[in-house]
């Protein structure tokens, strides 16, 4: 699958060319801001852009997914319908797996599930792949002949899949994957006339692959994986001029800077926190091209990211490797030891806007928060801000999760001038990213009036 936008998106050769590389089509919609076109992008195939200039903060467009699910990781701890958190969920009858907030998610939910529960309980005990079940909804969906707005300026046919540029073991996964969701379908579509007309099964993986959405919650944690035809439009830059924001599935495009009439609008693809060979790397391997943005040209904030003795940070890199996914107290516990450890060797090795550093840093704070240990996890957290700001500089949505992470440390030590100038610091940003509607925001001005009741 797609990475996690981190934490914003996760696109392919968007738009993408054509045949011979020509421009598809013209077409174009009107948001509440503009009016956001389709165009040729010089070297990029199609791209979009507005046509007036806007400020930073503005809301582009919306979008619901053409399909969407949750990822396999947070089965069960998310509502499939609303893919919001919460403690108690209802349970489908029948797969047992889907889970939902209430009846009224679990209705809205049911044109989706209904075909793929039978899928999803012929091959229990097992679970198919994310990329597997979002394609078996695609061809649910498109036997339902149902459609969707998200597919106003591109559609699922349109969207490319590079297929021609993969390399052969990328194209041995996706015959794999298309194997397994044969397997998969096999209860309601037992062969291939019952498929959707036009529908090529290898074809819609790849496309799958370099066009779907990571879907974030507000704290930009992956909780599912979409797809919006309209938005593989935008093309990668790693300092881009927009971002994307999700309120449950629905996609919200945001404009980060001004944006001149005519200017093409960007999005990152990948987490732009890494040298600019892994970058180039990672956009290669799974979007078939190389970023030539100001950012990676001039590769300008590749020398902070590694300062340091080379040796101090390999080792900090293994380590956080292989982490993996923390489940019980003592895996906390254990992770916390080998942070402690790594910080308290590099102490004079690596400065804190070392990208390993930071996300020993980052490993830390979550450990110490999920052992109780939260006037440790501040001491942490306040030593990534600073490297948050060099490497999110702007207005970007990680570096106002992160201040509103530490806000509610501070918070919890009855630091309150500090968690309210830290939550303002977070607000600046987190209305242009995110906007003053959004749950977080709206969260985040909960807490900012209990620290002033506080303080009062």
């Amino acid at each position: 699958m797609a990475p996690a936008a981190d934490r914003t998106t996760s696109r392919g050769v968007r738009g993408g060319k054509g045949a011979g590389g020509q421009d598809l089509s013209h077409r174009s919609l009107h948001s509440a801001k503009a009016t956001m076109e389709k165009f040729a992008s010089p070297g990029k195939g199609n791209g979009l852009r507005l046509s007036k200039a806007v400020k930073p903060g503005e809301l582009l467009y919306r979008a619901e997914p053409f399909v969407y699910t949750v990822t396999k990781k947070r089965l069960g701890g998310v509502c499939e319908r609303c893919l919001r958190s919460k403690k108690r969920l209802l349970r489908c009858s029948q797969c047992k797996v889907a889970r939902y907030c209430d009846v009224h998610c679990q209705k809205e939910a049911w044109q989706d599930h209904r075909r793929e529960c039978k899928c999803i309980k012929s091959i229990e005990p097992n679970f198919p792949p994310d990329s597997v079940r979002l394609v078996g909804r695609i061809v649910f969906k498109l036997l339902r002949q149902s459609t969707c707005p998200s597919e106003e300026l591109y559609s699922l046919f349109e969207l490319q899949s590079n297929v021609e540029e993969l390399s052969e073991e990328m194209k041995e996964g996706l015959g794999h994957l298309a194997r397994t969701l044969q397997l998969y379908l096999k209860v309601e579509i037992q062969d291939s006339s019952q498929l959707p007309p036009a529908l090529d099964i290898f074809q819609t993986f790849a496309k799958v692959t370099c066009n779907c959405f990571s879907i974030s919650n507000g704290e930009m944690q992956n909780v599912g994986v979409g797809l919006y035809p309209s938005m593989s439009l935008l093309n990668n830059s790693c300092d881009p001029n927009c971002v994307i924001i999700f309120e449950g599935p629905q996609l919200h495009l945001r404009s980060i800077r001004e944006i001149q009439m005519g200017e093409e609008l960007t999005i990152s693809y990948i987490e732009t926190m890494m040298p600019t060979p892994d970058r180039q790397q990672h956009l290669k391997r799974q979007y078939c091209f190389e970023c030539d943005c100001l950012m990676c040209c001039t590769q300008s904030k590749d020398a902070d990211m590694l300062a340091g003795d080379e040796q101090a940070w390999k080792e900090a890199k293994e380590a956080v490797n292989k982490t993996g996914a923390p489940k019980s107290q003592e895996d906390w516990k254990q992770v916390l030891a080998i942070c402690q450890t790594l910080l308290k060797n590099n102490a004079t090795r690596l400065p804190d806007t070392n990208i390993y550093q930071l996300k020993v840093l980052d490993l830390a704070m979550d450990a110490c928060i999920n052992l109780g240990l939260l006037e440790e996890a501040l001491l942490y957290g306040n030593r990534t801000l600073e490297p948050y700001r060099v490497y999110y500089s702007g207005f970007h949505p990680l570096r106002a999760v992160q201040m509103m992470r530490v806000a509610k440390l501070q918070y919890s030590q009855d630091l309150f001038p500090q968690a309210l100038e830290t939550l303002k610091q977070a607000y600046a940003i987190m209305k242009v990213t995110h906007g003053t509607e959004h749950s977080l925001v709206q969260d985040l001005m909960l807490l900012k009036e209990d620290c002033e009741a506080s303080m009062a």
